[in-house]
């Protein structure tokens, strides 16, 4: 038997979803210490410009980034603050869990493989 999402539970999901890739993961953080252009995200992150913008698109869609434009460069900067919340209060739960999440056997990854590695 199937089980249904609630409806009320899909905004979650997506916010879920939009924090599961580690390349978006990776900029959040990077825009917690202030704010950063395209140019300076791929630099620090050793990321494709197309692959940055692409990110910063989805969480701009998302409503946790935000720009300013300044002459013909943009400044990207967290719109929600509290986000950080969010992300500590989850690294208290990974503590808390210890291995159990990274060896999940549906979403972790088995010890020693790639994403761990560069983690």
């Amino acid at each position: 038997m199937a089980i249904s999402c609630a409806p009320g539970l899909a905004p979650a999901v997506a916010l879920f979803r939009s924090l599961g890739d580690p390349t978006r993961l990776a900029i959040l953080r990077r825009l917690a210490s202030g704010e950063a252009r395209v140019v300076d995200l791929t630099g620090e992150l050793g990321l494709a410009q197309s692959t940055v913008s692409k990110h910063l698109a989805c969480l701009r869609d998302c409503g946790l980034i935000d720009y300013r434009v300044e002459g013909r460069q943009s400044f990207y900067a967290l719109a929600r603050p509290e986000l950080m919340d969010l992300l500590r209060s989850a690294e208290q739960v990974l503590a808390a869990t210890g291995d159990a999440v990274a060896l999940c056997p549906v979403y972790g990854t088995p010890a020693g493989s790639p994403a761990e590695a560069g983690a």
